[in-house]
Parts: structure tokens; sequence; C-alpha cells
């Protein structure tokens, strides 16, 4: 009679909790009689977190066995808290309040801030930037040798340099700085130019023989004519604005348009150049001797001599192929061309697909390229054409305006006049 610890074991189902206490022999006891039995730990037990409650917050809820939480705030050393910083038994440098001078300032002004003791007496640091233009200095019998200058007095020379030391060169600083009420008024460029020609001036003069210059030069006229441009630009009127812009894009039209007439006019001269070479291999095939081949050789003879119309493959491999297969058109002939070809073998009263011998193969397809060839000249033909008609009628409205031909008239209109005056002399 089987009980129910004999079911269980048959269907490798674990027994009650009582089953060690009664003393059953499980199937596990006797597969693993030396290791010891594990004990279940209880079933922790586990909320859901509620819909809508962050992350952060679920996780301050006590869930676990572990303590409980405290009651007070404590520092564990854990969580959200820095590391507090590891300092060395090493003693801190002292830093000391004292005072220091830029050496950028002239005045002699006293600062104080915090440094450490050891830099006490050295310079202030940030003096390193403190970067100056050198100006040149000029003496008395240099001005009057060598700076010498109708336009400008020695009085005024002297401002203008002094000014470019205080303003370190910002010619627009020096400009608006510039005493206009004892000296004469004067622009941004006259001050560059002045300046700049004396700087090159005692360059030359203080130069060593032998030595290569590099001498500054300000171009007064250029930069005036510059502003003056700059000056029209800023001061145009969205009428103009948009005038330019529509000239812009005619430009590029006309741009686009020549471009375009260039590469017809390549195709052009490409395709006259292939009717005139292969007018020129037919007459030379025409001169020369017709010689008798076997027939070996005349299956390695290529089908069709290159042409400029169509250029049919060549059935050079080895093996079986069909004669008709060499009156197919390749693929480059294009769909417009192989209806145009059709209507002109219709009108000529050719059929389509003859019989293929071997003299009929090779004169339909040299029919067929010669027609494609006609095809293109008629097209390029067209094209100038309409070309030309365009140009023309652009000729007519422009000299209807009276853009063109009043030179003309005047010129004949003054040699009529001259004409004239001659015959009326003696």
């Amino acid at each position: 009679m089987a009980t129910g610890a004999d079911v269980r074991d048959i269907l490798e189902l674990g027994g009650p909790e009582g089953d060690a206490a009664s003393g059953t022999i499980s199937k596990k006891d006797i597969i693993n009689p030396d290791k010891k039995k594990s004990k279940k730990s209880s079933e922790t037990l586990t909320f859901k977190r509620p819909e809508g409650m962050h992350r952060e917050v679920y996780a301050l809820l006590y869930s676990d066995k572990k303590d409980a939480p405290p009651l007070l705030p404590s520092d564990t050393g854990q969580g959200y808290r820095t590391v507090k910083a590891k300092l060395g038994s090493k003693k801190v440098r002292p830093w000391k309040w004292m005072p220091f001078t830029n050496p950028a300032r002239k005045d002699g002004a006293m600062f104080f801030h915090w440094r450490r003791a050891a830099e006490e007496g050295k310079d202030y640091p940030f003096a390193r930037f403190n970067k100056t233009v050198q100006v040149p200095v000029y003496s008395e019998q240099e001005y009057q040798l060598y700076l010498h200058d109708d336009a400008w007095t020695k009085a005024e020379t002297d401002h203008l340099f002094d000014l470019s030391r205080r303003f370190d060169l910002r010619f627009v600083v020096i400009h608006d700085r510039y005493d206009h009420q004892q000296f004469k008024k004067r622009s941004v460029e006259d001050l560059k130019e002045r300046y700049y020609h004396i700087c090159a001036k005692l360059a030359n003069v203080r130069a060593v023989p032998g030595t290569d210059l590099k001498i500054p030069v300000f171009d007064a006229g250029h930069e005036r004519r510059r502003k003056e441009q700059l000056e029209r630009l800023y001061n145009r009127t969205p009428e103009q604005v948009a005038e330019e812009e529509y000239l812009l894009q005619e430009l590029r039209k006309i741009e686009a348009r020549k471009k375009e007439r260039e590469k017809r006019s390549q195709d052009l001269q490409k395709l006259i150049t292939a009717a005139d070479t292969t007018a020129e291999q037919r007459r030379t095939e025409r001169k020369a001797p017709k010689k008798k081949l076997p027939q070996k050789k005349e299956a390695e003879k290529p089908a069709v001599p290159e042409t400029a119309g169509i250029k049919f493959p060549d059935f050079k491999s080895a093996g079986v192929t069909l004669r008709s297969q060499r009156m197919k058109l390749p693929s480059s002939v294009g769909q417009k061309k192989i209806k145009a070809l059709e209507q002109m073998l219709l009108e000529l009263g050719v059929e389509l697909s003859p019989t293929p011998t071997e003299e009929l193969v090779h004169m339909f397809n040299e029919l067929r390229s010669d027609l494609v060839l006609l095809y293109e000249l008629k097209q390029a033909c067209a094209n100038c054409e309409y070309e030309l008609q365009m140009l023309r009628h652009r000729h007519e409205a422009l000299a209807r305006a009276g853009v063109l031909g009043g030179p003309r008239k005047r010129r004949e209109s003054a040699s009529s006049s001259s004409s004239v005056k001659k015959a009326k002399k003696p």
C-alpha cells in the first residue's frame, strides 16, 4: 500500500516540513547522504512600488529584516555624502596679507592681497602680460633732416607720437583724443599715414648696411576708397539690393547658358569629326583591293567596323552564336533614338528585321549607324538654329530699346558731317 510520502517521492515533490522530524527517508537523503539539509529561509516580505512614487522615496521604506531604520539622523559614512578630505601630517603653508605694486601702472599705486609667505618680495605675477608697443623716438636734428613736412608741424607730430605711446597705436582712440582745436582737423587715415611714414623713414636712416629691413607700409588712398565703398554698400536702398540680387541671378543664368552652349559646340565638333573619320575610312576601304581569305579568318574578322553612330559588339568569344544577334542594338542607344531610327527605316521602306545573311547584317548595321549619326547632327543643327534665332531676337530688342547702335550711329553721323565739311571746302 503506497503512502503519501511514496507518491511525493515518485513525483519528486518536496515533503512537508515535518518529514525530517517524523524520520521518513526521501530520495535526496539516499543520493546525497553526506550533505546537510539546507534550511529554507522564510520568504521575505516584498512590496511592489506604488504607482507614482519615485524610486528614491521607495528605497527609503523599510522592507527587509535588517536593523530597523533609525528614528534620529545618524552619520554612517554611506549614502550621498561626500568623503571627507584626508589631510596629511604636514604643516599648512602660511599665507600673508601683503602689499604689492603693479609695474604696468606709472602712478605707484599700492594694493594688498593674500599671498604665500614664501613669495614675499617677488614681482607681481601678472605683470608679464603687460605688453607695450615700442614707438620710435626721434631727435630735433633727425626731424629737421629727414622728417620735415610742410603739411605737418613739429608740435603736431610730437602730439601724435605722444598719443600713440599713451594709447598703444589704437588710432580710433587717438583720433578721438586728438586736439583738433589747437591743430588742423585730421582723419584716421591722415594720422596713420603720418605715423607709418615717419617709422619707415627712421628705419631706413638707422638701418645698418646689409641688413634686411621690414619697413611698415600704409596705403592711405586704398583705405579711404575701402571705407567709401563700405559706406556706399551700407547706405543702399532696398530697391538697389533687390536689383543687385536680380542682376546676380541673371549673371548665373548667362554663365549656365554659356557652359551649355560650349558643351553643345564640343559635342557637335565631335560628331563632325566622327563623321569625317567614318567617311575617310569608307573611302579607304573601297580603294583597298579585296582579297579572298579562308573561312577560318573570316570568322575571326569583326562583323561591323567601328562607326560614329552606333558601336555594335563583336562576337569574338568561342562558341556558337546566331548571326541575328549582331543586329541587336546595344544598351547604350536610348529609347528616343530607337524610335527615331525605326521611323526613319519605315520611311526608307527597309524592314526592321531583315534576313540575317553575312553581307546583309554588315550593310544593315552600317545603315542604322549612319541614320543615328544623321539624327544626332539634325538635333545639333536644330539647337544651333534655335540659339541663333534667340540671339537675333534679343539683338533686335536691344536695338529697338536704343542700347545698341547708339555709339555707332553717332560715329556714322560724325563721319558723315566731317565728309560734308570736306566736300564743302574748295
